[in-house]
């Protein structure tokens, strides 16, 4: 009989599968001291299982269930509902009956109950199932609190649920049901307790949702409730809402929505003291349980009752740190246009190469700015190297620094070490004087790098085991002189500074707003902005041969390459293929993780763009392309040079500007070569990594090579060594990572987990415009492609992309757009490069542009003035 029902006196931490999470947490709850919990108890998941058993017309309906996909809505309500009615048709056995009236007739058989579901899947640190099974209230009587069991039961195949399930990736047949049974309490008031605050992300911040009657009216959306702030026992915030409605429970059982006296609608519903009583009861919950808690409370005659407490799945980690100082830290991801998770892998190859103080949180890597923010110097050169790649960021850090209550502030001379201005989370040194204007600096550099990344290629291929991890260790400074070669460095801050020269200088003297975005396009020595014109080539190489234009339409796997050779230019196609491969092929997206899918390991990832490249162009339209782009920058050189020459002192300001714009055009385009260098010096470490996982593989350590991702730099070498690993470090930590790809990082957050969000300070927008940063100006209307993989991006000349972050590897995807409106990025990040040289009108910084813009939607790009009109 135990094992059917257990009092919750009887639960214990290990019984999830038994009695369901929210059953587990009242469980624990009623074994905190002083913490009241109403009497009650599970009828566990073996009840469940008990009844369906042995039904097979359950187990093929199931079976049915489990082959459709979210897309299959009608046979997923159909399948479902029969499902239901299966369950509330089937006859609870008879032990399961005698052990509930066993326990009822102990409690009290004659009082209402609240029956409520408890599924295994729910309540769950990484899914929380909120809301996705029934409860009832106030249920009366043996015989009706048996048939709520069943309807609980039931609940488990509900249409929300099982679409929940799926997309979850949870398997309807290892979900079950547990159901609680538990003493009803009519409360005078009730609510939800956060004991971090969900809006902010705070941990410090309590937050109380308080309504009159029971908490039926709250969750279900009746009433607005009160709300009410904590700060370390002082309430710091108050919202009296107008309740109209409340729910009470009915003598013979059931409830009702009664209407509120006016006087009592704007009423308070807790007094202070009673907010404060409450604000601590959650605190020991919460202490208890180890994590912030969501809580639901009740109060009955001045007591307290918790009806349940579970982790609040939402809050993004708060960055690791060794002390209890107050600590500021800047997102990188929204630096390096890659806010998706990376592997541990991924991490400390990152963490290898920054000189930044870096932390990680939710699988991204976030930079501490707090020392940066003490001295007024060191502040300044932070918050405007921050407006350079994010004024969001900006706007966010002065909004800690201007409420005064988080950083202590140093007077100028206790200077501390700066962050400099940090190239995309990696800081360089100092700002370099203007070096001279020769070209061959730019192709010097270049050689010296391709040259570099040969003699890696030829030194590693020898080593192995240990040594090979110390190889790599010996190796990795030559891939930061390479990032951080003050020449290289010099070279592309020259670039960016003669820009903002321009920029100021053409709008002071000519009225001429964002003037250099014209002037970079089609800059030599662009190694991103060339790879996505040398992608145009490799479709007119494929261009004559139907053969192999029809059989890429139908390709699958990532052996089609083999295949080729069987058609007509079958031949010519791979050449092509692979010399792009053999350029370009370390690229892929989110490529700073070097745990990522390259190009050359998948090259099928190419075929869409190269088919949409035949599709939407003509022969030769690279370099048609590059041309047009040339004569526009030289016109508009020409245009600037005329107009500053009818000036007051022309022909000066005529001659300092085109020292200026020859600068850009010589040096800009290198500004994406040292990032090329990096993924370069990546896919040779990472083939070499893979071959270990290999050996790992055949000795049974690991179960496929790619599980290696999720150590490590350190933890794999010491795998390596012993030949030994605990495999359910690997399971973990791929559960954590799809716990973190639902996860969005915040641009900045505090070491209380508060998330702060910046803001454009903008005049004179239209009323429904949507703001971002201006990166490259023009104006263009389209359609709308909201695209969040390139993988699936079916674009038609002339399409506006719009998608979350683009990287190198979405460059291929320029070529075919005619504006680009993204969520993170800054003047100088990749896409906005690419945009200006590309001549593509470009909004970046846009919050949440891939929600608040529909696929297909006709938008207008303002690049000049920052943002998106939606037409």
């Amino acid at each position: 009989m135990s094992s059917l029902v257990l009092g919750f006196q009887e639960v214990d931490n290990t019984q999830l599968l038994l009695v369901g999470g929210k059953g587990l947490h009242l469980g624990e709850l009623s074994k905190i001291e002083g913490i009241q919990v109403p009497e009650g108890f599970c009828v566990t998941t073996a009840g469940y299982q008990k009844t369906i058993a042995q039904n097979e017309t359950y187990h093929a309906l199931l079976n049915q269930l489990t082959m459709l996909k979210v897309e299959d809505r009608d046979q997923i309500g159909e399948i479902s509902r029969k499902i239901r009615q299966l369950i509330m048709e089937a006859e609870i056995p008879s032990d399961v009956v005698q052990a509930v009236t066993h326990y009822l007739s102990q409690l009290g058989d004659e009082l209402g109950y609240a029956v409520r579901s408890s599924a295994t899947a729910e309540d769950l640190p990484h899914a929380s199932f909120a809301g996705q099974q029934d409860t009832y209230l106030n249920i009366i009587g043996n015989k009706a609190i048996l048939q709520h069991i069943s309807k609980c039961w039931a609940s488990l195949f509900t249409e929300r649920a099982v679409i929940y399930r799926m997309q979850n990736g949870f398997d309807h047949s290892q979900v079950y049901l547990s159901v609680i049974v538990q003493k009803m309490v009519f409360p005078q008031a009730s609510g939800i307790l956060f004991t971090a605050d969900p809006i902010s992300n705070n941990r410090k911040l309590l937050s109380i949702d308080a309504s009159f009657g029971l908490g039926e009216a709250l969750v279900s959306g009746l009433v607005s409730p009160d709300c009410y702030k904590v700060q370390e026992e002082e309430i710091v915030d108050k919202i009296i809402s107008t309740k109209q409605l409340a729910i009470y429970g009915l003598a013979e059982g059931g409830t009702e929505t009664r209407q509120l006296d006016p006087d009592q609608q704007k009423a308070q519903t807790l007094t202070e003291q009673q907010i404060l009583q409450l604000a601590r009861i959650g605190r020991q919950i919460e202490a208890y349980f180890g994590c912030p808690q969501d809580i639901e409370w009740c109060l009955d005659h001045d007591t307290f009752y918790i009806v349940q407490s579970r982790p609040i799945t939402t809050l993004f980690p708060i960055p690791e740190a060794n002390d209890q100082e107050n600590h500021v830290y800047v997102s990188v991801g929204h630096q390096q246009m890659m806010t998706d998770p990376m592997k541990p892998l991924g991490l400390s190859f990152h963490l290898l190469i920054t000189p930044a103080p870096m932390r990680k949180a939710g699988g991204r890597l976030f930079v501490d700015i707090t020392p940066n923010l003490a001295s007024p110097d060191s502040r300044e050169n932070l918050l405007n190297a921050m407006g350079q790649h994010d004024p969001l960021i900006k706007d966010a850090v002065m909004t800690i620094v201007e409420r005064g209550d988080f950083i202590k502030s140093l007077p100028n001379d206790k200077k501390e070490q700066s962050i400099g201005k940090s190239n995309k989370g990696m800081s360089y040194a100092g700002f370099q004087a203007p070096i001279e204007n020769d070209p061959t600096i730019v192709s010097d550099l270049i050689k010296r790098n391709q040259t570099s990344i040969e003699e890696l290629k030829q030194n590693i291929r020898t080593k192995s085991g240990s040594d090979l991890f110390d190889f790599i260790l010996e190796d990795i400074p030559q891939l930061k002189k390479i990032l951080f070669d003050p020449q290289s460095t010099a070279v592309f801050m020259t670039a960016m500074d003669a820009s903002a020269w321009i920029n100021e200088k053409m709008y002071e003297w000519l009225g001429e707003k964002n003037a250099a975005d014209t002037l970079s396009q089609s800059v030599p020595n662009n190694i991103t902005s060339e790879m996505g014109l040398a992608l145009l080539d490799v479709a007119d190489m494929i261009r004559p041969y139907p053969e192999v234009i029809d059989y890429l339409q139908h390709v699958k796997d990532d052996n089609f390459l083999d295949e080729l050779v069987k058609f007509d230019g079958g031949q010519e196609t791979q050449n092509a293929i692979y010399t792009y491969l053999g350029k370009y092929g370390m690229r892929c997206a989110g490529e700073i993780d070097i745990s990522r899918t390259r190009w050359s390991e998948k090259p099928i990832t190419l075929v869409p763009m190269i088919l949409g490249n035949i599709k939407n162009f003509e022969p030769n339209a690279s370099h048609r392309k590059f041309e047009q782009g040339q004569q526009e920058a030289l016109a508009k050189e020409q245009e600037l040079l005329e107009r500053l020459k009818q000036l007051p002192d022309g022909e000066q300001k005529a001659k300092e500007t085109k020292r200026m714009i020859d600068l850009i055009r010589n040096f800009i385009g290198y500004r994406e070569y040292p990032k090329y260098g990096m993924v370069n010096r990546y896919l040779v470490y990472k083939q070499a990594l893979l071959k270990e996982a290999g050996q790992l593989v055949q000795a049974g350590v690991i179960h496929e090579k790619e599980d290696i991702f999720y150590l490590t730099f350190e933890e794999l070498r010491e795998v390596v060594r012993t030949n030994k690993l605990e495999y359910q470090i690997i399971s973990k930590r791929k559960d954590e990572y799809k716990f973190y790809e639902k996860l969005t990082p915040p641009r900045v957050i505090t070491s209380d987990g508060e998330i702060i969000s910046g803001e454009y300070k903008r005049e004179n927008l239209p009323a429904e415009a949507i703001a971002g940063l201006a990166v490259s100006s023009g104006v263009i209307e389209g359609r709308a492609r909201v695209i969040l993989n390139m993988e699936e991006a079916d674009l038609e000349d002339g399409d506006i992309l719009v998608t979350a972050f683009t990287d190198p590897s979405w460059t291929p995807l320029f070529v075919s757009i005619k504006g680009l409106v993204t969520e993170v990025g800054g003047l100088m990040t990749h896409g906005a490069v690419i945009a200006r040289e590309y001549g593509l009108p470009a909004v970046v910084g846009v919050e949440k542009a891939t929600k608040l813009i529909k696929d297909g939607q006709q938008i207008r790009v303002h690049g000049t003035e920052g943002y998106i009109e939606i037409l």
